[in-house]
């Protein structure tokens, strides 16, 4: 897990909110404070899609950020910034095998539960977290170290400027 401070507020939001630099990523769940405190889940209601628009559309368990990125987007606008959100995102599998294989780590899609950046904007400071959770157990701290590498690399190739914390 490492904790990066972004440098540059509007950049990094404006990638976000407005740009393409989540779109393949799921998300989790959104906590966003403005004038209330609004609350997404990310898990797609199985029930509200019929079985034919599930596999025309690939739906899975999650929403993409590409497509709660407008809603959440109208959230936070307006003349004021925000009070606090907090973004939880997870990485699609098919990125999660690339990752894998580009690190030449010894795991299986199927044995990481999730390669996560909590993403958290609080007092005027944003903030990125990484996290890894695993299906299975082990000692081997490699899939983390690599993670944390990814993302630091993932806004350096953005010019996201950040501060290690």
């Amino acid at each position: 897990m490492v904790s990066l401070r972004m440098e540059d507020l509007k950049n990094f939001t404006a990638g976000m909110f407005v740009g393409d630099m989540f779109d393949s990523w799921l998300v989790r769940e959104a906590n966003i404070v403005t004038f209330n405190s609004f609350t997404i889940d990310g898990r797609i209601r199985q029930g509200y899609y019929s079985e034919r628009e599930l596999e025309e559309n690939k739906i899975e368990e999650l929403s993409s950020w590409k497509t709660l990125k407008p809603v959440c987007y109208a959230l936070i606008r307006g003349k004021k910034l925000p009070e606090s959100f907090q973004i939880t995102l997870q990485m699609a599998p098919d990125d999660v095998e690339e990752f894998l294989r580009s690190a030449q780590l010894e795991f299986t899609v199927d044995q990481v539960a999730g390669l996560y950046m909590n993403i958290r904007y609080e007092n005027n400071v944003l903030r990125c977290v990484t996290g890894t959770s695993l299906h299975v157990f082990t000692l081997d701290k490699q899939i983390e170290y690599e993670w944390d590498e990814a993302a630091r690399l993932y806004f350096k190739d953005r010019k996201i400027p950040f501060v290690e914390e």
